[in-house]
């Protein structure tokens, strides 16, 4: 176990520094910052004397190589378009972002996968079809319609719920929280826009793994054993569903975080999402360079846990590996 970990950080530390150079490159054909940021009044010499101050004057592989190394640090420079760290800024907006992923992700996960066992169990009744044919338009229609029509009736027209923002919220140092104060209603209307595709989808995998468990030798071996329905369907068969459940629900999991923008963006929620979406508007690089190298890291730590999770649930995996350990 210690050997695949440290060779699973060694990867992910190959992996990180492939999207630091990866992103740092794209980033700088996007648009010159020093024009954003003076204007098209400023004289060439101004422009020059800004260039200097920034750094953008040396070459590339300085620019990198001091990016990589306070981005090791934490730190990833000052934004261009605030004149303030770009660590400060994402501290600031990161409570929100997670805020949203969480409360999406527990939404997917608590209605997902009943619905994929009830569909799976009782995939004749009508109230099953109903749900299939409900999930479609979930997996069909785009975030952003979603997010619209959910403000159009229950913001709008009903006034039942806010639009935008964030709401009153509560803090834990520097952690923030809207769902734990005032502004949790305000949290209501983008999870479930972010969490409807990630439902849809763990509540069809489900349903088609749960079909394909109860199909096995195992499952008729504990039917003739004389065991009860629910003891055959839950401690055997969700059980071994269970493990591509896992590794989308954790791939989907960073899905949700690194493409919240859209949502955030609807809604004006003030998280990371709705910071690169202005970033990219002025051309903010050390802002959108930390955004994507942030959102490889958070990929990178999920699968790893995605992978350890493995031995908990399926203990072939361990009887595997200590049979070639031996």
């Amino acid at each position: 176990m210690l050997v695949f970990v440290i060779r699973r950080l060694f990867q992910a530390a190959l992996v990180m520094l492939v999207v630091a150079f990866i992103s740092f490159s794209l980033f700088q054909y996007v648009g010159d910052p020093v024009l954003a940021m003076v204007g098209q009044e400023a004289t060439p010499q101004e422009r020059a004397e800004l260039r200097q101050h920034l750094g953008l004057d040396e070459p590339f592989y300085t620019q990198f190589a001091r990016f990589v190394g306070n981005a090791v640090q934490g730190e990833f420079g000052l934004s261009y378009r605030q004149g303030r760290k770009v660590s400060t800024l994402m501290k600031e907006r990161f409570p929100a972002t997670l805020e949203l992923s969480m409360v999406a992700a527990v939404l997917a996960l608590v209605v997902g996968v009943p619905l994929g066992v009830y569909t799976a169990l009782r995939r004749d009744t009508f109230l099953s079809n109903f749900f299939l044919a409900a999930s479609l338009v979930g997996v069909s229609l785009p975030t952003f319609l979603i997010g619209i029509l959910l403000i159009l009736v229950f913001a709008v027209l009903l006034g039942w719920l806010p639009s935008y923002g964030r709401g009153d919220v509560v803090s834990f140092g520097w952690l923030t929280s809207g769902l734990l104060g005032g502004g949790w209603k305000n949290l209501i209307l983008p999870s479930i826009t972010l969490c409807l595709f990630q439902l849809t989808l763990i509540m069809r995998l489900v349903r088609a793994e749960m079909l394909e468990v109860l199909r096995t030798d195992y499952i008729k071996f504990a039917r003739a054993r004389g065991l009860s329905d629910r003891a055959v369907h839950f401690g055997h068969a969700l059980k071994n569903t269970l493990v591509p459940v896992i590794t989308i629900t954790g791939l989907q999991l960073g899905s949700i975080i690194a493409f919240a923008i859209i949502t955030e963006t609807v809604f004006q929620w003030p998280g990371m999402g709705l910071l690169f979406i202005q970033a990219v508007q002025t051309a903010d690089i050390p802002i959108m360079a930390a955004y994507l190298c942030m959102i490889a890291l958070i990929f990178v730590v999920i699968n790893l846990a995605v992978d350890l999770l493995y031995f908990v649930v399926d203990p072939r995996l361990r009887v595997d590996r200590a049979t070639a350990a031996h």
